[in-house]
């Protein structure tokens, strides 16, 4: 219970990776607030974990790509379980198109909610963060981040620009007591990329097996990552022993960037 009494908050929290990583915080100590657009699961999560963990845990139902309701829904968090102790910026969406086709509304939505959410977070928590004693900033970027993927040129290009304010917020927060890190997770076994798996079948007309396989080929492991294997990174990245690890980019990818 290495985190026992710190508040986590932890966006795009309603599934996948985010519902792993809340749980994984929730198993170490900390009392959680869950975000996403989805009420009704954030809701069942949050029973789930108070229950498993004994810990407590509320669901607040927000739109990150919505600039004007952001600071509210994390004034709602602080008046409930205090100022946060620890951000996990893990809120995002993937979507493929060649550059040519990619219009300026998708491009747009991917940097809002990859890149520019994430800014807003950290802004609504960053004061009373670094007056505290205790601050973990944890951004969920992707191999992504650190390198490029053809048709996939918004995300890339969010995913870089989360990486760039993980580097330049470690280096300004550094005589504080918060840390700034990024997890890089290659592809990962979530609905998101059920989905890609789905659209890769659907235009190319290959079979589901083969589409997956098109995807595992970047891991040596020749696998999909387990978000429970991205929940631990970042759950390492919160323990107050990691305080000397700041303005990393923690890959979890097999080896697929070595």
């Amino acid at each position: 219970m290495a985190l026992c009494g710190r508040h986590a908050v932890v966006t795009g929290a309603s599934r996948g990776i985010g519902a792993a990583i809340a749980a994984t915080l929730a198993r170490l100590g900390a009392d959680v607030t869950l975000m996403s657009r989805n009420e009704a699961k954030l809701g069942e999560l949050a029973v789930q974990l108070t229950n498993t963990y004994g810990t407590k845990a509320q669901a607040v139902a927000v739109d990150l790509a919505q600039a004007d309701r952001i600071a509210t829904a994390f004034a709602r968090t602080s008046d409930t379980f205090g100022p946060p102790h620890i951000l996990v910026n893990n809120a995002g969406i993937a979507a493929a198109a060649p550059i040519h086709r990619t219009e300026l509304p998708q491009w747009q939505q991917i940097m809002d909610l990859n890149l520019t959410g994430p800014f807003l977070a950290i802004r609504a928590i960053v004061k009373p963060m670094t007056k505290a004693d205790y601050g973990r900033v944890i951004n969920v970027a992707s191999t992504a981040g650190l390198t490029g993927y053809a048709y996939c040129a918004a995300y890339c290009a969010a995913k870089h620009g989360l990486i760039g304010l993980t580097r330049a917020l470690a280096r300004e927060l550094a005589q504080t007591n918060v840390t700034v890190n990024a997890v890089c997770p290659g592809y990962t076994d979530t609905e998101i990329v059920s989905e890609a798996i789905g659209n890769i079948v659907a235009k190319t007309g290959r079979t589901q097996e083969e589409a997956l396989r098109e995807l595992t080929a970047h891991n040596p492991q020749g696998r999909l990552i387990r978000p429970d294997e991205v929940a631990e990174a970042v759950g390492w990245l919160c323990l107050p022993s990691s305080g000397s690890i700041n303005g990393q980019s923690v890959v979890v990818a097999g080896g697929e960037l070595m």
